[in-house]
Order: structure tokens, then C-alpha cells, then sequence
């Protein structure tokens, strides 16, 4: 009777605190203040230590600001942080660090389980000053590291977790890191949801790298971001980043809004994107590349709405490691509604994307492989893009006769970017090295008339593209053309 009871009490505990995991610890018990100017990271990693020690829980801060430099969460533990709270990061370089496997970071993990970072507060990097310091020690030769275009190479990252399982990420609103803002790699179940993330203090501000992972949900998110803003990579060539969704999200970005790429060493498989918005971005809303020697199949976009972006679609396939030869392959995307603007569609970033040296007429979505390396099964239906047309061939011209489209480079080795080719023979659409690609419901239409013809297949074999509306004020002829390409409907 004494153990039924004694089973009972314990039941009834579990039910109501919910168990070991789910207590909750008040940041300002273990000695972290909330005033913005004590050095907390001894004092929180503490914190952390001892949750994890007494099984897990929740490290709670409130209302205040808790400068911090790099801690380390361990499993079965969450930093969650109540409206008002902000987790600021130190703008000193020293207070930073790594464990094995990452790279530098506020929020660090390594192989950690059940952890999460919650709540409606803040984290801030802080990443322009952090920045800038780390560029005065390295100019006093404090601090042996690169400055590329006046940019340190080792900048830390607001979070980094490596290896790690079952993680939570909702809520928070991420601001101003000196690098990359957040860094999951080769983690399994991550779920991300209802996250903000406002970086634009430098260079490089990456709004989220999902690297290697495996069973990610990222959902009902926002993304502002001096880089690319959802960024899809693979470093390791022996894994894949696989098993994504990513859904109801808003992305504005002074690169790409969604990347595939560029890292592409192991590839990307099983990625399904639905009801997306990209606005105000630099380069692509998508460019999904295979120049690392990975894979890259098995990808659905559905319900894009993209404005005042430079590219819309670029799918591309490189060779920048010589001999490592990359694939791509079932690829579709639909419904989706796109304006792509005349004039520069990232103006006002104050780290807004590099005016070209050699501008060029408005480049079309693209479709490139390479010789014997072809893009394979692709999809487009239910398309509708608005181009601004204007394309003057006494500006730039690249005709379509063989001499001219056998001149446009292939540039396997090049940073794969919608813009490499420079000028380019169509407004609309330039496919090259394809195989198996149908347009179904596709409506391209240029508002003022363009030189160039929509539509130009290169090396194509199989293509359906007989359910096309173009709607050009120039009233060409020949606005498919096609050149050395076989069984193509249009």
C-alpha cells in the first residue's frame, strides 16, 4: 500500500511541475545581472552547468539586459528569455571562443540533446562594434587573421550547434550579429518557428545556415539580412542536408532570399518549400546550385511571391573542384508570382550588394549545366513573371546565332551568382545543358519592349513548353528560340 501511494505521489508531481526538464531556474538566483554592463558569462555557463546537472530545465531571464560573451548550452537545457529580456553579446573579441567542431559563437553546443533556445526576447550581437575591434587587432597585429575586402575571416556567430538533437528554436527576435547569425550543423530534429531575425550591422549576416542537417521544420519566420537570408549549405562532402521544410516565411536580403548552396560538397535531397515571400533582394529569391560535386534532387517549391527582386529563379550546375562532378536533378517549383525591377532592388541597405563593373540589360531566370553535366527534370508550373524589358543591344548584345551563343562561357569554377554570364541572349528564360524541362502555365511578360527574344534553349533535350503566354510589346516573331537542342515542344 505504502508503494502505491508513494507511486501515486509521484504522479501527480510529474503532472504537475511537469518533471526535471521542465523547471524553471531564474537567471538572477545563480548571480547574472540584468544591467547591460556586468560580464555575465561565468555566471550563466554556471547556470547552465547546474541545470544539466540536475537533469535539465529552463534558464529564464527577464526583463533586462545580460551581457554575455560565448557560453555553451549542454542537453536538456533551454535559454528561454521572457519579453524584454536581451542576451547581449560583448563587443570585446577576447570573450569569445570555440569548442571542437564549431566555429566562434555567442550560443555554442557540440553533440548536445534537447535544447533549445525560447521566449520573446532579444538576442543582439552587437556585431558591428564586435567587428570593427576585431579589424583594430588584427591592423595591430594583436590578432593573426585575414581581412578580405576589409572583413575579418573569424567573426562570431549568435548560435552554433554542432551535432546536436531534438532542438527548439521559437520566438526570438535575433539582431546584429558580426557573422553569419545562426549555424545548425548537422543537426537532426531542429524545429524553428516564429523567429525574427533583424542583422544587417556588417557584412556577411547570413539570416540562417541549416548545414548537413537532418528533419528540419522552419516555419511562420522573418528574415532581414545583409546576406543571404534562408541559406541551405553543405560542407561535408560524406553528408547531405536533407529532409527540410520550410514554410509561411518572409525573407529580405542584400543577396539571395533562398540559397541552395554555395557549399554544395555532399548535396541537398528531400527540400519542400511552400508559401514563400521574397522582396527587396539583391540577387535571386531562389537559386538552388550544384557546383561542389553534391547532389542535389528531390526539391519542391510551391507558392512563391517575389517583388523588387534582381532574379527570381537560377538553377545551376559547376564544377569548381576539378573532377568532382555535381548533380541536379527533379526540381519542382509552382505557383508563383514575380516582379523583377529595373534599378538596383537592394538601394538603402547600408551593406547593400556591390554595383557591377560592367552593368548589363536585366538578365532572365536561368536554367545552366554544363557540357555533358545536364540539369535534369525540371518543372515549372503556374509562373507568372513581370520583367521591366528595355533590354537595348546598343548597351550590350548578345545575338542568337551559333557563333554568338556558342561565345557565352560556360565558367564552371566561377561563384556561382544569376549574373556570371554577364549578358545574356533572352529576357525571360536562358536554359542551357537541360534535360527534361516542361513549363506548364507559364506567363512571362516584359512592360517595355526588349531586343532580346523570352525564351532561349541551349543544349536541351526534352523540353515541353507549349503552355507559355509571352507578352512582350515588341511583338517578335521568334520568341522561343531554340539552338541545338532536341525534341522540344513549344
Amino acid at each position: 500500500m505504502k508503494k502505491t501511494k508513494a507511486l501515486i505521489l509521484s504522479l501527480l508531481l510529474l503532472v504537475c511541475f511537469g518533471g526535471a526538464q521542465a523547471k524553471d531556474y531564474n537567471a538572477s538566483l545563480f548571480g547574472i545581472k540584468s544591467n547591460g554592463t556586468t560580464m555575465n558569462t561565468t555566471a550563466i555557463q554556471k547556470a547552465i552547468d547546474y541545470i544539466h546537472e540536475q537533469g535539465g530545465g529552463r534558464l529564464v531571464f527577464y526583463v533586462g539586459r545580460y551581457l554575455t560573451g560565448s557560453i555553451e548550452l549542454k542537453s536538456n537545457v533551454t535559454i528561454h528569455l521572457n519579453e524584454g529580456a536581451v542576451l547581449l553579446g560583448s563587443t570585446n573579441p577576447y570573450d569569445y571562443r570555440q569548442i571542437p567542431g564549431t566555429w566562434l559563437g555567442l550560443i555554442l553546443a557540440n553533440k548536445a540533446e534537447n535544447i533549445g533556445v525560447t521566449g520573446r526576447g532579444v538576442i543582439d550581437g552587437q556585431g558591428r562594434e564586435t567587428s570593427y575591434n576585431y579589424i583594430d587587432q588584427i591592423q595591430k597585429g594583436v590578432i593573426k587573421d585575414e581581412l578580405k575586402y576589409d572583413r575579418p575571416a573569424s567573426r562570431p556567430t549568435l548560435i552554433f550547434l554542432r551535432e546536436c538533437k531534438n532542438v527548439e528554436i521559437n520566438n526570438v527576435t535575433w539582431k546584429n550579429s558580426a557573422f553569419w547569425v545562426q549555424i545548425y550543423d548537422q543537426c537532426e530534429n531542429l524545429n524553428i518557428d516564429r523567429i525574427t531575425v533583424d542583422s544587417k550591422a556588417f557584412w556577411n549576416n547570413d539570416g540562417i545556415d541549416i548545414v548537413d542537417c537532418n528533419g528540419v521544420k522552419l516555419t511562420n519566420s522573418f528574415f532581414d539580412a545583409t546576406d543571404d537570408a534562408i541559406c541551405l549549405k553543405s560542407h561535408d562532402p560524406k553528408s547531405i542536408c536533407q529532409n527540410i521544410e520550410v514554410s509561411n516565411c518572409v525573407a529580405r536580403s542584400s543577396a539571395s532570399g533562398i540559397k541552395f548552396g554555395t557549399a554544395s560538397r555532399g548535396g541537398f535531397r528531400n527540400i519542400k518549400m511552400t508559401n514563400i515571400k521574397v522582396y527587396d533582394t539583391y540577387r535571386s529569391a531562389i537559386a538552388i546550385q550544384a557546383v561542389d560535386g553534391g547532389l542535389v534532387e528531390n526539391i519542391t517549391i510551391d507558392s512563391l511571391h517575389s517583388y523588387n527582386t534582381a532574379n527570381v529563379i537560377f538553377l545551376r550546375i559547376g564544377e569548381r573542384y576539378e573532377g568532382e562532378k555535381a548533380k541536379l536533378n527533379n526540381v519542382t517549383i509552382s505557383n508563383v508570382y514575380a516582379e523583377v525591377p529595373a534599378g538596383k532592388p537592394d538601394a538603402g541597405y547600408e551593406y547593400e550588394g556591390p554595383v557591377e563593373d560592367l552593368p548589363r540589360n536585366i538578365s532572365p531566370a536561368s536554367i545552366t549545366g554544363l557540357p555533358g553535366q545536364y540539369v535534369t527534370n525540371v518543372t515549372l508550373k503556374n509562373i507568372t513573371i513581370v520583367y521591366p524589358g528595355g533590354g537595348n543591344p546598343n548597351y550590350a548584345k548578345v545575338g542568337t546565332d551559333a557563333k554568338s551563343l556558342n561565345a557565352i562561357p560556360e565558367m564552371p569554377k566561377a561563384y556561382p551568382e544569376f549574373s556570371q554570364f554577364k549578358e545574356l541572349p533572352a529576357w525571360g528564360f536562358y536554359i542551357r545543358h537541360a534535360k527534361g524541362i516542361t513549363f506548364d502555365n507559364v506567363t512571362l511578360t516584359a512592360e517595355k519592349p526588349d531586343y532580346r527574344p523570352a525564351i532561349v534553349l541551349d543544349d536541351v533535350h526534352g523540353g515541353d513548353l507549349e503552355n507559355v503566354t509571352i507578352n512582350d510589346p515588341g511583338k517578335k516573331k521568334n520568341e522561343i528560340v531554340v539552338f541545338q537542342s532536341t525534341d522540344i515542344k513549344k
